[in-house]
């Protein structure tokens, strides 16, 4: 698989000159001009991008899925994730990337606490869709981003980082207010959620139900799918699961005579152990205790 491995090369990549700063960017899509080169058929940045399109029309393949876009979207990709461009069949459009090394984040609480936005493992089928003031908002700290990068000091690093958490805090406002005002669709998705977790602990399938296997029933990534029931619930998606699990299991413990075992085994737990550890923790009872003290 091609790599793009710097900043450098992204730049070169899209005829710009070399950036001002070696391991952050702010790129104007209207100056960018993609060159014609095979790495586009599929390839995987080393870096963090954040993309701010408006007007851009196009596909774009990013894991398993394409997405064609043709209005104001922001789209965020991790380092090493399999992308592929069609550029028989895309117009950049007006927006920006801001793209950014992980070595950007070293010595810095963002270099661990990335991993908390969950919109950089999101499909691009699952991009924000923002409104005009959020839209500013963004550019706004977009452009102080750029500002800062044209004169680089030992105050550089901690100034655009901070600008970088910023953006990425308002990202997840901004998420949440479109996980909740979407609410006929996202209704039909929890609902479909719910389905498929009775679906399963209502069939003979001796497996348990994993968040990438719910996910990908309902055609979304593990982390949309997390934070969606998130905001609308206060639970992410494994916590749904052993919700039902729960449920399930004591059902079973109170109107069968089927052994701790022989449950656990039901469920889809490999080890017994596993079940009675798990719950105990959510019920605060054995399963055994459970029983006698229903019965």
């Amino acid at each position: 698989m091609n790599a793009i491995n710097s900043i450098s090369e992204f730049h070169r990549l899209l005829s710009l000159p070399e950036p001002r700063h070696p391991l952050v960017s702010v790129i104007n899509l209207a100056e960018s001009i993609f060159l014609e080169d095979e790495i586009w058929k599929g390839f995987v940045n080393r870096f963090y991008c954040v993309a701010l399109k408006r007007e851009a029309k196009g596909k774009i393949r990013y894991g398993q899925q394409h997405y064609d876009y043709d209005k104001g979207v922001l789209s965020f990709t991790a380092p090493n994730q399999v992308q592929q461009l069609d550029l028989q069949n895309m117009e950049c459009g007006s927006g920006y990337l801001l793209i950014f090394h992980p070595d950007f984040l070293l010595q810095h609480a963002l270099a661990n606490n990335i991993h908390q936005y969950g919109f950089f493992d999101y499909a691009v089928n699952e991009a924000l869709h923002l409104s005009a003031e959020e839209e500013e908002d963004l550019i706004t700290i977009l452009h102080n981003i750029d500002k800062e990068c044209r004169h680089i000091d030992r105050y550089t690093q901690e100034i655009i980082l901070t600008q970088i958490e910023s953006l990425l805090k308002y990202s997840n406002r901004f998420y949440e207010r479109q996980f909740l005002t979407r609410k006929n669709n996202n209704s039909a998705l929890l609902s479909r959620f719910e389905q498929l977790i009775d679906e399963h602990f209502n069939s003979d399938v001796q497996v348990l139900p994993t968040v990438h296997y719910i996910a990908a029933q309902m055609n979304l990534s593990p982390n949309y799918l997390s934070d969606l029931l998130r905001v609308h619930t206060g639970q992410n998606t494994q916590q749904h699961i052993h919700e039902k699990l729960i449920a399930k299991a004591k059902e079973k413990l109170s109107t069968t005579s089927l052994s701790v075992s022989e449950i656990a085994y039901a469920l889809g737990f490999e080890h017994a152990q596993s079940f009675s550890t798990l719950f105990k923790k959510k019920t605060n009872l054995s399963p055994l205790e459970f029983r006698q003290a229903f019965n």
